[in-house]
């Protein structure tokens, strides 16, 4: 989930002004973390909570009255002020921007073990049908899951029976990647991110959103290449960088200053329940 997290914060600075190029300091001093950041943490403690639809919805609410002023969309906002506990079919890329935890909570020795997908997958369903119940958001939510657990099981050596790693190979990993997103959920990634650079606009739907954010992981060379490739796009450049960061995280890591960088921004409510969860995942 850190890996949202610093793309949020990195990305804050250009969501209205953006920068066409790669070239930029990578975190400014008057970077802030938005509201990807909290509902990203909204869903991390949701899941340690018991993960059922009650937990992500009081957690949402919990972490979005908390911080009033992190610059939600005027829907979700009614919403979370709201004693309404109803989705309102919405297919915004919120869905997907804070979904990441949903991914880390799969467990890759079991698909390796049987290919099935853990039965844990359904928690990024869930954690977008309590706002975002329309078909786009739940698979915009569902597309960057999967790529965040792909990148995990391939990057990290995983493999299935009769088969070998090729986490020695990145280039295979996210051909495998990338085949599969494209037939599971339809989504052209086969622009790349010269092409698409242009004439890309600001755009707060999953499908103009997540393809491009999984293109900025698929062309880049590490973590922090992944991110300048998102934020160089322009459009809604924290939500992009978020979900292109989180998708990169599974796959390279994230390095220690970068890290510590993206902690300093956080208060610390928030560093708690980053804290947390990183300690559940080790545990896990």
């Amino acid at each position: 989930m850190l890996g949202a997290i610093v793309g949020d914060i990195v990305g804050s600075v250009y969501e209205w002004n953006n920068i066409k190029m790669k070239d930029f300091p990578l975190f400014r001093k008057d970077c802030f973390f938005t509201d990807d950041t909290v509902m990203t943490c909204a869903v991390a403690e949701a899941i340690m909570n018991g993960g059922q639809k009650d937990d992500f919805i009081d957690a949402m609410k919990k972490y979005g009255r908390l911080y009033p002023n992190a610059d939600y969309g005027a829907r979700f906002n009614a919403w979370l002020n709201s004693d309404n506990r109803e989705p309102y079919n919405s297919f915004e890329n919120g869905s997907a921007m804070r979904v990441s935890p949903c991914a880390w909570n799969m467990d890759c020795g079991f698909y390796a073990r049987t290919g099935m997908w853990p039965s844990s997958r359904g928690l990024a369903s869930l954690s977008a049908e309590v706002t975002h119940n329309h078909p786009e958001g739940i698979k915009g939510a569902m597309a960057t899951a999967d790529a965040i657990f792909l990148c995990r099981f391939y990057f990290g050596g995983y493999c299935r029976e009769y088969e070998q790693p090729i986490n020695d190979n990145p280039t295979e990993c996210k051909r495998r990647i990338k085949d599969y997103i494209e037939q599971e959920y339809g989504y052209n990634l086969s622009q790349t991110l010269d092409e698409i650079r242009p004439n890309y606009r600001f755009n707060e739907t999953c499908q103009e959103t997540v393809p491009q954010a999984i293109i900025a992981f698929l062309e880049s060379t590490d973590f922090e290449d992944a991110i300048r490739n998102a934020i160089s796009l322009g459009g809604d450049s924290d939500t992009l960088a978020a979900i292109t960061g989180s998708i990169a995280e599974a796959a390279y890591g994230i390095p220690d200053w970068i890290k510590d960088k993206a902690y300093s921004y956080l208060d610390d409510p928030l560093k708690d329940v980053v804290m947390r969860w990183e300690n559940r995942i080790k545990a896990y």
